[in-house]
């Protein structure tokens, strides 16, 4: 069962898909009320909105052709890093300039019992389904970052899963790796949804396909596959560093790292689709754009 959200009549609406395909709107605020309300009846979400949902027609037009929004409000999305073997040979990449024959501190990252973990974005740097993603203006090496999402509670249960995008700057991080909140960390460089599979729905968070395919004026120039089978860390483990001596939200994201990362000569430019598609969960598509172009769009009228 998936959850998502879509925008009509100026308004925000809740709405599920259930394990028939069928799409309902549900008379319910966001993602985690659904989850409390559940508890407190004692049954599990997907139970909960199934019950909701029996006494509902289902929407008329599927869910991929609503106006889709996040779905959910995450006040924090943080990220893990280096914790596929993928990743950690990009990021010696860049640390080395395409030199591999010595040991970075991406190697004792990969090793060591401690995981890479850092804040990611905010609700208001967080973009959704079809919503631009900003190209940084300072960097000439910039990448989106597939990776699953954990969807989590205030006292860090996997609520559930969604697609996310870590976009990331490599010559930035590659210069130093203190630069790494300039090289993750700006404007709409952070997009989640466009669902969230209820965790209790999903019989084997690792055995999930991943695919991240970039279209150039129509013409498909990245194609990668992996699978969350080949993550080092388990999701657990993750999170147990994650809320070591933290304070959680109800609606945090972690993202769980990358195993997708295109060819060492490529940089997205303006105008480049994202699509990022996890089994199960469905595909993020999102646009890249300059942050001046979005200035600009944005810019108020004048008379």
């Amino acid at each position: 069962m998936r959850i998502f959200r879509y925008k009509e009549d100026s308004r925000l609406y809740l709405g599920a898909i259930t394990e028939s395909g069928e799409a309902y709107r549900l008379d319910a605020p966001d993602l985690m009320t659904l989850v409390h309300a559940a508890r407190a009846a004692g049954l599990s979400t997907a139970a909960y909105v199934t019950a909701l949902a029996g006494g509902l027609a289902p929407i008329e037009a599927p869910a991929e052709a609503l106006n889709l929004a996040t779905p959910l409000d995450a006040p924090e999305v943080w990220a893990a890093g280096v914790t596929y073997q993928r990743s950690r040979e990009a990021r010696n990449y860049e640390a080395t300039e395409g030199r591999l024959d010595a040991d970075t501190f991406y190697d004792k990252v990969y090793e060591a019992e401690r995981p890479e973990l850092f804040m990611k974005s905010t609700a208001a740097r967080t973009v959704g389904p079809g919503e631009p993603v900003c190209l940084r203006s300072d960097s000439s090496w910039q990448v989106p970052e597939a990776e699953l999402g954990l969807v989590l509670d205030r006292a860090g249960a996997i609520v559930g899963y969604t697609a996310g995008n870590d976009m990331s700057c490599r010559d930035i991080e590659g210069e130093n790796p203190l630069y790494l909140p300039q090289a993750k960390i700006w404007k709409r460089s952070c997009s989640i949804g466009p669902y969230v599979r209820l965790a209790e729905t999903v019989d084997d968070p690792y055995a999930l396909a991943i695919a991240c395919r970039i279209y150039r004026d129509g013409v498909k120039v990245v194609d990668e596959t992996a699978n969350t089978g080949q993550l080092k860390r388990k999701l657990e483990e993750l999170v147990a560093f994650l809320k070591r001596d933290n304070e959680l939200f109800d609606g945090t994201v972690l993202l769980t790292g990358t195993c997708l990362v295109p060819p060492n000569q490529f940089t997205l430019a303006s105008g480049d689709r994202i699509e990022i598609e996890i089994e199960g969960i469905g595909t993020l598509t999102n646009t890249a754009i300059g942050t001046h172009e979005l200035e600009s769009a944005q810019a108020p009228l004048r008379v």
